[in-house]
């Protein structure tokens, strides 16, 4: 049997749930990533949207698509994506992070908007196993970068890792107009963001955010943040950063997306 290629860890932005049926920059380069991609056997997606008490991970055949969010267009509410679960590959994230550090969810969540609306882009077909591992709340940033540390393996296993969240994400500053200015606080984050990424300098990226440039108003709750701590984790040395998207939407959220292949 032909091994199969060590995956990527991906992190993405995804913003707004109307990128989700949107054709713009961003989804376009969702789309250019997929043709990119070698086919995964499964997808692992720490999202902003599913918090819990300690960690947990979806494992359910037929996750059901859930519309996290109100006050958008009928169509949104529409959309579906059958993507099948993977008991399987849940069962090996449980092993990969500890069995006592992880609970079996067979059957409340499913796929929130943070995986469907990037992955119906990725990879349309929903053809590709998904399951969720969500953020846990009482874990701190160190935490999360060691819960992505002992992720990595599943990388060589054919499991594609994805954090879905925001670098910047204040919705108490938003435009709602996709294409208004960037705010310059969401721009020097960002920016802060992308060049300790370059230089591998994660320690800062692990921190006390508010005593980074614009860090404050940039990330006023942590959850969107935090998903790119599970995917820094999850790179090492070896990987290439690629930056799949830059940009920043509705004035305060960044859709900066980074690959580590």
């Amino acid at each position: 049997m032909k091994a199969r290629a060590r995956l990527p860890v991906l992190f993405l932005g995804h913003g707004s749930p109307m990128n989700a049926v949107a054709d713009n920059g961003f989804t376009r380069s969702l789309t250019a990533l997929g043709e990119r991609l070698p086919r995964p056997a499964a997808v692992l997606c720490v999202s902003a949207h599913w918090q819990t008490n300690g960690s947990a991970v979806t494992a359910m055949e037929n996750p059901r698509t859930i519309h996290d969010f109100g006050g958008f267009p009928e169509e949104l509410y529409r959309v579906r994506y059958p993507a099948p679960g993977s008991p399987e590959t849940a069962a090996q994230v449980r092993a990969a992070v500890g069995k006592d550090a992880v609970t079996l969810d067979a059957e409340e969540w499913g796929l929130d908007h943070g995986a469907w609306s990037v992955l119906r882009h990725v990879f349309p077909k929903a053809d590709v196993p998904v399951v969720q591992l969500s953020l846990d709340r009482g874990a701190s940033a160190r935490r999360r970068f060691e819960l992505g540390e002992k992720l990595r393996p599943l990388r060589e296993k054919g499991i594609l890792i994805v954090g879905s969240g925001n670098v910047v994400h204040n919705l108490g500053r938003i435009s709602w107009d996709e294409h208004a200015a960037p705010e310059p606080w969401a721009v020097e984050f960002d920016a802060w963001v992308k060049a300790r990424l370059e230089k591998r300098a994660y320690e800062p990226l692990l921190g006390d955010l508010s005593r980074a440039p614009s860090g404050r108003v940039s990330v006023p709750t942590p959850e969107h943040y935090d998903p790119l701590l599970y995917v820094l984790g999850a790179s090492d040395a070896a990987d290439t950063l690629r930056f799949e998207y830059e940009g920043i939407q509705n004035g305060s959220i960044s859709m900066l997306s980074a690959g580590f292949w």
